[in-house]
């Protein structure tokens, strides 16, 4: 089921599955999300959670007991609950229960909202320890950005711009997904010029990134759409390797893949967060339309 709220500058859509954000559009009907084509990739906007990425071999250990999760995780396949709604904000739930404690040996609220802010929309998070004893967890975001945003522009008409100066070198990914000990030299300066061919090796993955604010930008046209999120150690830019999706994710992340010689368990990975009993993560994030 979706929820649709607007106001006089943008009109979004969530689903319930996976608290998804499925739509972002402007007054002039202009659509800065990826319509989750089947063709190039199902998601839109998946919340990434309670691990971003993959772990070796599908496998992660938690006190000494072996544990199966997929990338990324289940809450973007999770059914959610909408838990609170206005005219301009969203707030949707998941809990612990048996299927996630099968694959998640802890008790937690995961709480994802919305809230519309003129041209701005902020996707706010909540992991609440409701366990009786420290849990450890990622998060990450992975929407899909309309590239080009504008109709009957090309892919390679667009550039990233950061609000910092960048010289950053990405980790590469292993062909398994984990990430490598390896480093190559990608940014130098404010801005990064599109092509496929960045992406052959699967995602820009960067540890040491000075900007909160990364922009969708065109040559041709003026729409943008930035990303800003303060305090995330870690972002990911990912298109399909294959090329020629019409979409870029940019990835603010809370934690990592696992490298790929790591063997040790989930609370020693790097990245990984930890939070006593009753206590609440909050962070957020803001999709800026320009």
């Amino acid at each position: 089921m979706l929820h649709t709220i607007q106001n006089d500058v943008l009109k979004i859509s969530v689903a319930e599955r996976g608290a998804e954000l499925k739509s972002i559009t402007d007054g002039d009907g202009t659509q800065y999300l990826f319509d989750s084509d089947p063709t190039w990739w199902k998601y839109s906007s998946p919340i990434l959670f309670p691990i971003v990425g993959k772990v070796c071999g599908g496998k992660y250990r938690v006190d000494g007991k072996e544990y199966a999760l997929p990338q990324h995780g289940f809450a973007r396949t999770s059914d959610f609950w909408l838990v609170d709604a206005s005219d301009d904000a969203l707030t949707f739930a998941l809990e612990s229960n048996a299927a996630t404690l099968a694959v998640y040996p802890y008790k937690f609220r995961l709480e994802i909202s919305y809230k519309l802010i003129g041209n701005e929309v902020k996707y706010i998070w909540r992991v609440i320890n409701t366990d009786d004893k420290e849990i450890y967890f990622s998060i990450g975001a992975h929407p899909a950005i309309s590239c080009p945003i504008a109709y009957r522009e090309n892919f390679t008409d667009c550039y990233l711009k950061f609000n910092r100066a960048e010289k950053s070198s990405r980790i590469p990914l292993a062909a398994s997904g984990q990430l490598s000990h390896d480093r190559i030299p990608t940014l130098d300066g404010t801005e990064l010029d599109l092509n496929y061919d960045l992406f052959k090796g699967d995602a820009l993955v960067f540890d040491d990134l000075k900007s909160d604010e990364i922009s969708v930008c065109s040559r041709k046209n003026s729409k943008t759409l930035t990303i800003r999120a303060k305090g995330f150690p870690y972002w990911g830019i990912w298109t399909p390797a294959q090329g020629g999706a019409p979409f870029i994710c940019i990835e603010p992340w809370h934690g990592h893949a696992d490298y790929e010689d790591f063997a040790g368990e989930l609370k020693d990975k790097e990245g990984i967060h930890k939070l006593a009993v009753g206590e609440t993560f909050n962070t957020e994030i803001s999709f800026i339309v320009g």
